[in-house]
């Protein structure tokens, strides 16, 4: 089918069933470009509660599908690729957390939003990239464990002085950038601002001129007076800071910085998705309750 033709028929499914599509930031630029909404993925996830949506598809990885499904479980969850996953948040899994509790029952355990549902039911709360900062510190006097995202974990603590623990989990995209690719793109781009996400190591951040979550890197390229960045995440983001700022000059701080399990998705998934309604996403409903409390006390601390 040809991709006009597709696009077509996305919209005429969408509206037939009531659906919406949203998209996460990271996907390729014509998914972006067809959904309803793009975003991070807890927004995305809020965003689809707030519609009167009876179907929600979601263009991203497992773990996001399933946070839209803890906010919405009256509503019918699709995943377009059903083998689009996360590697970070398989890296923590239910068994491995509960024998760390059963060893550690003093610490408080904050899960990233990025891990299962069961790993998020298991979790005194979550927190996101935009708001880890804030969320944590409110927690500063306590015993922590954070989860699964090393280097996330080691830029609070470190810039808190925090006594918190980090599982030895990674963006495998992020955590392999390096000083040495900084060096080389400040030296090939000399007037740029080197931004970065903080799933990076914490030396790549300590070089940056800013550090935020995907959507505070679009905010900040937005609003700066700076027209040229050198950009650290995932390239997918860059469809749509040229987008919004089609002026500034953006370059891709790796060649490398391309998640696999978010390229798996295209148009030709999205139309499948919504024709066949294939790929349905649950969660238990035991697993679903305690995981919404963990994310319902971050979003009322935020």
């Amino acid at each position: 089918m040809e991709k006009s033709l597709m696009i077509k028929e996305i919209e005429r499914l969408k509206k037939e069933k009531n659906a919406v599509i949203l998209a996460h930031f990271y996907q390729e630029g014509d998914i972006q470009d067809i959904a309803d909404f793009t975003g991070d993925s807890l927004y995305l996830s809020q965003v689809a509660a707030e519609t009167d949506a009876d179907i929600i598809v979601f263009a991203g990885v497992h773990f996001m599908a399933e946070t839209a499904k803890i906010l919405s479980p009256g509503k019918k969850v699709l995943l377009p690729v059903a083998e689009a996953g996360c590697p970070m948040a398989d890296m923590v899994t239910e068994v491995r957390l509960r024998k760390y509790k059963e060893e550690n029952p003093d610490r408080v355990i904050v899960c990233y939003v990025n891990s299962t549902a069961k790993v998020k039911a298991m979790s005194d709360i979550c927190v996101t990239s935009s708001n880890a900062e804030k969320i944590i510190k409110h927690y500063k006097d306590q015993k922590l464990m954070y989860v699964p995202d090393k280097n996330l974990g080691t830029y609070v603590r470190e810039k808190f002085d925090l006594d918190m623990e980090v599982w030895p989990g990674f963006c495998c995209i992020h955590n392999d950038l390096t000083i040495f690719d900084v060096m080389d793109m400040r030296k090939e781009y000399p007037n740029a601002q080197f931004i970065v996400h903080p799933e990076a190591k914490l030396d790549v951040i300590k070089m940056s001129d800013f550090v935020g979550s995907t959507k505070g890197l679009l905010n900040y390229v937005i609003e700066s007076n700076h027209n040229e960045f050198i950009v650290g995440t995932e390239e997918g983001i860059l469809h749509t800071m040229k987008k919004a700022c089609p002026d500034k000059i953006f370059h891709i701080l790796s060649k490398d910085l391309r998640c696999y399990d978010m390229k798996m998705t295209h148009l030709s998934d999205v139309y499948l998705a919504l024709k066949e309604e294939q790929y349905e996403i649950e969660v238990p409903e035991d697993i679903r309750i305690k995981a919404f409390q963990a994310v319902d006390k971050m979003l009322k601390l935020s």
